[in-house]
């Protein structure tokens, strides 16, 4: 496969800018091959993936376990029709009930992250009677139409499709701001990233969550959780509330969800938030929101993000990267400050384009990870759940060896 005329004929039929942008950065990578937690270039070069598409592969790339559950439902399955009851629906929501904090009771599926946020801020409005949602700087939810005006500013004027009147935005971990915004403000409810993943995860100030929780509660208004990064273990915990203490009104999962094999989403809702579920059919519509093979797929990795084997393969790991980061720190200044919960790592160096910088340096030794949009002098950095200690050791050396070079 010739690159250069695949990136010409990409470059004609998508998106020039981001292929632009890519190759700016030094970044030419066409994947071919993908297994575990390697993703191979069309000229056969290995990387290790510390981005995982954001989160979606936490359980590695093609995991046997789910390809064989994909395989088995697509052998007699296919999307089904969301007008009817399926068995499969119903499983996996039965689970996602079972398995969230709180008291969350219905699941509404979806297609992808943005589409779940947009189904959780409808159900705070239908529920509240009332408009405006809390939300935060640099916050990132998806880019579909509510969800896009939800999140950070900039893409959602792009296409003159921000809500400035309806959405209301705070800089993360601000108590006073926090504090006034309930004063100021009639609100709907409260979306938050538990650790806001395109700013590059910082981790929130002790108490700020569960402050923001009392404030909802105090005003008879939803908590909900987006946590298509954060969920399905990578914190430590099932769920990324559950390491602050944190009960939601409202729970979006996603990407690994899917276990990076059929596409699937889903708003988990609390009594209250579900009520229009009882009232209109119909509220929403998704063709291929809980499409059948995904749910069969999904309540496998839900199942395999609460074993034995992968909570204790996450505390190992990130102990073990904790302790490597904290000597690299010492050794390499330009590396500044690393947020850690759990797999959730956000790596801040010594320059204003630092996280770039590495981005393009990591890739030189074989490490795929991904500048944080939001603030390019830090790295998203996510590593897989099930790697072993000899996987994690290379990926370390690896990064020393980008580090020495800066």
């Amino acid at each position: 496969m010739d690159r250069a005329s695949l990136l010409a004929r990409a470059a004609r039929v998508q998106s020039s800018n981001r292929i632009n942008v890519f190759m700016a950065s030094g970044v030419d990578l066409i994947i071919g091959k993908r297994e575990g937690f390697k993703i191979y270039d069309i000229d056969g070069t290995p990387y290790w993936d510390c981005h995982l598409n954001g989160g979606t592969y936490s359980f590695g790339h093609r995991h046997p376990l789910l390809v064989d559950a994909l395989m088995t439902a697509l052998a007699k399955l296919d999307i089904g029709n969301h007008h009817f009851v399926s068995p499969h629906r119903v499983d996996l929501a039965e689970a996602l009930a079972a398995s969230t904090p709180g008291d969350l009771v219905s699941t509404v599926y979806a297609s992808g992250g943005g589409e779940a946020v947009d189904i959780a801020i409808r159900s705070a409005r239908r529920a509240t009677g009332k408009r405006k949602i809390l939300a935060f700087d640099r916050a990132y939810h998806g880019r579909t139409g509510l969800s896009g005006a939800a999140g950070d500013d900039s893409a959602a004027a792009y296409f003159l499709s921000d809500m400035p009147d309806e959405f209301v935005k705070l800089p993360f971990n601000d108590f006073a701001a926090l504090e006034r915004v309930f004063v100021d403000h009639d609100l709907a409810g409260a979306l938050v990233e538990i650790i806001p993943a395109t700013y590059g995860f910082p981790t929130p100030a002790p108490g700020f969550l569960p402050r923001l929780k009392q404030l909802c509660v105090d005003h008879k208004i939803p908590f909900i959780s987006d946590e298509v990064q954060t969920g399905l273990g990578r914190t430590g915990k099932l769920w990324g509330c559950e390491a602050f203490g944190v009960e939601p009104d409202m729970l979006i999962t996603g990407k690994s969800l899917s276990g990076g094999l059929y596409p699937i989403s889903a708003c988990v809702l609390g009594a209250r938030y579900a009520a229009w579920l009882a009232d209109n059919g119909w509220g929403h519509v998704s063709t291929f929101g809980g499409a059948e093979p995904g749910c069969v797929v999904g309540l496998e990795v839900l199942k395999l993000a609460q074993s034995r084997e992968v909570s204790e393969r996450t505390a190992a790991l990130s102990q073990i990267f904790a302790e490597g980061f904290a000597h690299l720190r010492q050794r390499h200044p330009f590396l500044k400050d690393v947020r850690q919960t759990g797999l959730v790592m956000g790596l801040e160096f010594d320059a204003p384009a630092g996280g770039a910088q590495m981005m393009k340096a990591l890739y030189d030794e074989g490490i795929w990870a991904i500048v944080a949009n939001f603030d390019s002098a830090v790295l998203q950095f996510k590593p897989g759940l099930l790697l072993t200690d000899d996987d994690a050791a290379e990926i370390l050396g690896r990064f020393e060896r980008a580090l020495e070079r800066q």
